[in-house]
């Protein structure tokens, strides 16, 4: 069984006063006492920088919310994956469902991204989940399959990618998923994943997931079969909750 990633996705949040202390905090935390969990934070892009200047070495890794296709070229506004490896990103996150509502991203270009990411080093982040109305409508599974396999990437990186498993209606809504939702999805995504890459490598992929996770609700959410983890939004502002969530990694 993998080690538990707890990843906190920043989001559009945080100047570089208030991210490097928060940045600072995470990693003096994380020297004096090793979680039993990898960590990772993933602050926007002008924040890379800074960030992984306060967490240097701390077992706290640095990671990206998205990255283009390319590696180079005439693409103003966006990041290729090598820039974000130079910038010390081991992680990168591609196909948040605010991306793919946001941006229109399909599976094909959530896909090209994380091919992207594979091929600078770094290990993408694949996003999948249903919205509430193809929950409602009994296609969350059916949902969740066709992202799977329209969206992982083919070949090897820097290891085996990771999934994170993001009902959509439960992001910034309060709302979490059961624990029997859960099981669902991520022994779904876990069938998936051994379909496609193979047993062992199947089994590798960590599936993070990704919902309202907070200090309160951590414990029973990490504990459910195939849950590797958890992409942490809101409660990863603040240094207490994130490591509060990483403490509870059984």
């Amino acid at each position: 069984m993998p080690r538990k990633l707890i990843a906190g996705n920043w989001k559009m949040n945080g100047l570089r006063g208030t991210g490097g202390e928060l940045a600072r905090d995470l990693a003096a935390r994380a020297r004096s006492a090793a979680p039993g969990c990898d960590l990772l934070v993933c602050p926007p892009a002008p924040l890379l920088i800074p960030v992984g200047e306060a967490l240097a070495g701390s077992p706290v890794q640095l990671g990206a919310q998205d990255c283009h296709a390319e590696p180079s070229g005439a693409h103003t506004g966006d990041i290729a994956a090598p820039m974000l490896a130079d910038a010390g990103c081991s992680h990168v996150i591609v196909g948040h469902s605010e991306r793919r509502s946001d941006h229109g991203e399909s599976d094909a270009e959530v896909r090209a991204k994380a091919a992207a990411a594979a091929a600078a080093g770094l290990v993408p982040i694949v996003c999948v989940g249903e919205t509430e109305a193809e929950r409602t409508a009994g296609r969350a599974l059916a949902v969740i399959e066709s992202q799977v396999r329209g969206s992982l990437p083919q070949g090897s990186g820097a290891g085996p990618p990771v999934v994170a498993y993001e009902p959509v209606w439960a992001i910034g809504t309060g709302k979490t998923a059961t624990a029997g939702d859960i099981a669902e999805a991520h022994g779904h995504i876990r069938d998936l994943l051994r379909e496609i890459l193979g047993r062992a490598a199947g089994d590798s992929v960590r599936i993070l997931y990704g919902g309202s996770v907070k200090p309160d609700n951590a414990a029973e959410i990490l504990a459910v079969d195939d849950v590797d983890g958890a992409l942490v939004g809101g409660a990863s502002l603040k240094a207490d909750d994130f490591w509060a969530i990483g403490a509870s990694c059984p």
